[in-house]
C-alpha cells in the first residue's frame, strides 16, 4: 500500500494531508500559519517573502508527518508571481493576490493589445489586477530596475516545487496553473511570450508545462514531486467533479466553474478560460459580489451574523413579495459593470419589512450566480450538478433557495481540505504512472467529496424561475443591454 502526500499553500496557511494512495483515505495531516502579518478581511500585504511559504511548510510538516510517504504534490494561492534574477534569487518579494495597485496597468495592457477580445483570442482571460501578466506591467512601470533583473518567472506552486526538488536546472509547471497567467493559452497549449515582453518589457524564461501525471521530479532520497497545480484546479480535482458538474464558490466575491471538454474563448472577456488538473478545461465566471452582500444586509439591519439574517430571510417567501436586490455594491464583472452600485426596486408598503429585504439579499446573490451559470451553459457547459462551497453554504436561507434558482441539484460537500486532497491525488497518479500501476490518462478513482447535503428543486422549480424573470426584469431595465449569457 502506497503514501502519498498533498500541501495546499493557501494565502494564509500550508495544510498537508498525507493519504492512502489507493482509495484516498486521509490518514493524517498537518497546518501552519504563514509567518506573515496581515490576515481575512483585509490587511493582507500583497507583497510576500516567499521562504515564508517554506517555513510554515516546514512546520505542518514537523513530527514525522511525512514519514513512509513516497511521493508530495503542491498546490498552492493563484495569481502569486515569484520574479527570480538569472540565478534563482528572487528580486524582490513576490507579489500576491488581488494587489489593487495593479488596476491602472490592467487596463494598461488591455489597450496595448487592442481591447478585450484581443486578450480573450489570444489567452482565454482578460486583464485584471489579480493576474500575473497584469503583476508584470506594475513591476515594469514602477519599479523599473527590479523588472530588468527579472529573468526567471514562476508561480507559488513552481517556486515551491523547485525548492523541494533542490533548485533544478529544470523548472516546470502544469497546464493549470499556466492558464491562470494571462500569457499562456488554454486552447492552444502555448505561451504567449510575446505578452511577457509587452508586460515585462523583455523576454523571460518559463517554466516547463508538463503533463497532469507527469512527475516533475525526484528528490536525492527518492521522494517523487508530481507537477502541482493552482489551487483552484486542485481543489476541483479533491472534490472530484467531472464533466455535468459545476462548483459555484460563495466568499466575499464569487466563482462558478465547471468542467468542459474545451477551452471557451469569450469575446466579453466573462469567461476565464482555465485549464484543469487532468487534461481537460476549467471555464471560471466570476462575480464581485457575494457573502460581501449578505454582510451589508445584516448591518443595515443591525443583525449580529448571517445565521440571524438567513433566520429572517426564512421569514419571508420566494420573491420577497415582489422586492429586488442587484447586488451590485462593489460594482460587478458579471456582467461587466465596474462603476455601478447596487439597486433595491419593487418597494411598496407591504414589502417594506426587514424579512423581505433580508431574503431579497439571498436571492439577489444567488440570482448573480446564476447569471454567472448561465453564461457557462450559454456556451454549451452542461451543469447538471453544483458544488456549493464556502461557509454560507451552510446557511438554510441559502440552501431553501439555491436549487430552485440555479435550476440543478445541489452538492453541499462535508468541509475539507479539499486543495491538498487535490494535491494528493495528483501525487498518487504521477507514482502510479510512473510505476506502471496506473493509466496516465486516467487519475487515480479516489471516492471524492463526501456530501452533507444533496438538495433538488423539484416541484419548486416553477417558483424559482419566476423569481429569477422578476429579477431578470429588473436588471435589465436598470442595466439595458449589459448582460449577454
Amino acid at each position: 500500500m502506497g503514501i502519498v502526500a498533498g500541501l495546499d499553500s493557501a494565502p494564509d496557511f500550508t495544510r498537508i494531508v498525507v493519504c492512502d494512495a489507493d482509495s484516498g483515505a486521509v490518514l493524517r495531516q498537518g497546518y501552519a500559519a504563514h509567518p506573515v502579518e496581515g490576515g481575512e478581511g483585509g490587511g493582507r500585504p500583497s507583497d510576500v517573502d516567499p521562504q515564508a511559504w517554506l517555513l510554515s511548510l516546514g512546520e505542518a510538516a514537523g513530527g514525522g508527518l511525512l514519514e513512509g510517504v513516497q511521493a508530495i504534490g503542491v498546490s498552492a494561492q493563484a495569481n502569486a508571481v515569484v520574479p527570480l534574477d538569472s540565478q534563482g534569487n528572487t528580486v524582490r518579494p513576490a507579489m500576491v493576490g488581488g494587489d489593487k495597485r495593479a488596476q491602472v496597468a490592467a487596463a494598461d495592457l488591455i489597450d496595448a493589445l487592442g481591447g478585450r477580445e484581443a486578450w480573450a483570442q489570444a489567452v482565454g482571460c482578460v486583464p485584471q489586477a489579480a493576474l500575473p501578466v497584469t503583476k508584470l506591467r506594475w513591476l515594469a512601470k514602477n519599479e523599473p530596475d527590479a523588472a530588468l533583473r527579472t529573468a526567471i518567472l514562476m508561480q507559488a506552486h513552481d517556486w515551491l516545487v523547485w525548492q523541494l526538488l533542490g533548485r533544478p536546472v529544470r523548472r516546470t509547471t502544469d497546464r493549470g496553473g499556466a492558464s491562470g497567467t494571462g500569457y499562456w493559452s488554454a486552447a492552444t497549449g502555448n505561451y504567449r511570450t510575446d505578452l511577457v515582453e509587452l508586460a515585462l518589457g523583455h523576454q523571460a524564461m518559463l517554466p516547463e508545462v508538463i503533463g497532469p501525471s507527469d512527475p516533475a521530479g525526484t528528490t536525492p532520497e527518492g521522494l517523487l514531486i508530481s507537477a502541482g497545480t493552482g489551487e483552484t484546479m486542485a481543489a476541483a480535482f479533491g472534490l472530484g467533479i467531472g464533466l455535468g458538474d459545476a462548483v459555484v464558490s460563495l466568499g466575499a466575491s464569487g466563482s462558478v466553474m465547471a468542467v468542459h471538454r474545451e477551452a471557451l474563448v469569450d469575446s466579453s472577456g466573462m469567461i476565464t478560460s482555465l485549464a484543469d488538473a487532468t487534461g481537460l478545461h476549467l471555464p471560471v465566471v466570476t462575480t464581485l459580489n457575494a457573502v460581501r452582500t449578505l454582510r451589508g444586509t445584516a448591518e443595515l439591519l443591525g443583525l449580529p451574523d448571517l445565521e440571524s439574517l438567513s433566520d429572517l430571510a426564512l421569514k419571508s417567501t420566494p420573491g420577497s413579495h415582489g422586492l429586488v436586490l442587484l447586488p451590485y455594491l462593489e460594482g460587478e464583472r458579471t456582467p461587466n459593470l465596474p462603476h455601478t452600485a447596487g439597486t433595491l426596486a419593487g418597494l411598496r408598503r407591504e414589502s417594506m419589512k426587514a424579512e423581505h429585504l433580508a431574503r431579497a439579499a439571498f436571492e439577489g446573490m444567488l440570482c448573480g450566480l446564476a447569471d454567472a451559470l448561465d453564461v457557462l451553459r450559454g456556451r454549451g457547459v452542461e451543469v447538471r450538478r453544483v458544488f456549493l462551497l464556502g461557509a454560507a453554504a451552510e446557511l438554510p436561507a441559502v440552501q431553501a433557495a439555491a436549487p430552485m434558482l440555479f435550476g440543478a441539484q445541489i452538492v453541499v460537500p462535508q468541509p475539507a481540505d479539499y486543495a491538498a486532497i487535490g494535491a494528493a491525488r495528483q501525487a498518487a497518479w504521477a507514482r502510479g504512472a510512473s510505476q506502471g500501476t496506473l493509466d496516465p490518462r486516467n487519475p487515480p478513482a479516489w471516492q471524492g467529496a463526501a456530501a452533507a447535503q444533496v438538495l433538488s428543486p423539484g416541484d419548486e422549480l416553477a417558483v424559482g424561475q419566476a423569481v429569477r424573470q422578476q429579477y431578470v426584469s429588473v436588471r435589465d431595465q436598470t442595466h439595458p443591454g449589459a448582460f449577454r449569457p
